[in-house]
């Protein structure tokens, strides 16, 4: 379609700002004796109405979407952290083939031998593989999944149909800038989570060893005590940066300057709405996973109790099956529940700051209408 003589993309109402409209500016006046009628409420041709956002538009517009494209979103997340877990496991499995005799060397040692130095060092390299390995899996099946919710909210706002193809070709492109925009709000929560990790190590081997090493592991604890509001303050800062990039084709870095200048003004609102998204997708997962463990428990007794009082690895690893085969189906389904959820909110988010900063609910009523 054309806009003011240029030719306009299907979804481009999306990139940039936008000032103008029906709006923007007061109500008209009323007839006689002072009395004016009620706005007209916003158009609603999708999960949301095109105009500010509350609480309650965020959250239902969220279950809508949930709820009409569970498909598509579900479907890129079952593929993105099945697969994941395929090359974890992969790469778990070579790891074992390539150190079995270590291992075993390992295991085999007596109580008062130390195993060699080089045979530890070589397990260490192995499963440090293994661990990076399994950290670039999960982050391109996250960064994935938080493109993929912005690339259907793109639809689901303004009342499209789309499919899995669409979304999938939407969403895919735009991984390495989603990546990239999380990178330092990553990096930031990587190093707060490290920083009380080694402090709490090392407290608790100062207080069995009964050394002078507290001192540092009080010392860190404080550093990580003053990275907590850096951390909170950035993930809010930055936290609408995966929208950014998918909704208006951003790099990384112009996504994180746009996700500031949206954020300003609204931080503890921002904030306030993310938070509960991110506790209700928590609460979820975990009603979703309790019944599952419990099934997983329950059917795996009678296994375990056939297995001696001694039994092997492997025959703990059979009987335990399906345990292990219901915890990790329970761990999956709450992680996509966990990620999909708070995505969605931040991307109405997103949409919500674009309105009440932009005006954007005019375009994308007309962007609405040109479906038909």
């Amino acid at each position: 379609m054309k806009r003011n003589g240029v030719t306009v993309a299907h979804d481009s109402g999306w990139n940039g700002p936008h000032g103008g409209g029906p709006y923007a500016g007061p109500p008209p006046p009323g007839w006689g004796g002072g009395w004016m009628p009620p706005p007209p409420p916003p158009p609603k041709p999708g999960v949301i109405p095109l105009g500010p956002l509350g609480l309650g538009d965020i959250l239902g517009g969220t279950f809508t979407t949930m709820g009409r494209y569970w498909k598509q979103l579900f479907g890129i997340a079952v593929l993105m952290y099945g697969g994941a877990l395929l090359v974890v496991v992969g790469a778990v499995a070579i790891a074992l083939s390539a150190t079995h005799d270590t291992l075993q060397t390992v295991f085999d040692s007596a109580n008062d031998e130390d195993p060699p130095w080089d045979e530890l060092w070589t397990l260490l390299i192995s499963f440090g593989v293994v661990w990076i390995v399994a950290m670039l899996s999960m982050v391109v099946a996250t960064a994935t999944i938080m493109a993929a919710c912005p690339a259907v909210l793109q639809d689901a706002v303004l009342g499209r149909r789309t499919t899995f193809g669409a979304v999938w070709r939407r969403a895919w492109p735009r991984v390495p800038a989603v990546i990239g925009a999380m990178l330092l709000p990553w990096l930031v929560a990587m190093v707060t989570m490290g920083l009380f990790m080694v402090s709490y190590v090392v407290l608790i081997v100062s207080f069995l060893s009964q050394d002078t090493s507290g001192a540092w592991a009080a010392l860190g604890f404080v550093v990580f005590l003053a990275f907590i509001p850096l951390a909170v303050w950035l993930w809010v800062r930055f936290s609408l940066a995966p929208a950014a990039v998918v909704f208006e084709s951003q790099g990384p870095v112009a996504a994180l300057r746009r996700s500031s200048q949206l954020v300003q003004g609204a931080w503890w609102r921002i904030f306030g709405i993310t938070v509960l998204a991110s506790i209700m997708a928590m609460v979820a997962g975990y009603i979703i996973q309790l019944p599952l463990t419990m099934i997983g428990a329950l059917t795996s007794m009678p296994g375990m109790a056939e297995v001696g009082p001694e039994p092997g690895v492997g025959e703990a690893l059979v009987a335990m099956g399906s345990y292990l085969v219901f915890i990790l189906l329970g761990s999956i389904i709450s992680q996509i529940v966990a990620t999909t959820f708070p995505q969605l909110v931040t991307g109405l988010l997103y949409v919500d700051q674009r309105i009440r900063k932009e005006n954007l609910a005019p375009v994308l009523a007309e962007a609405a209408a040109d479906r038909y």
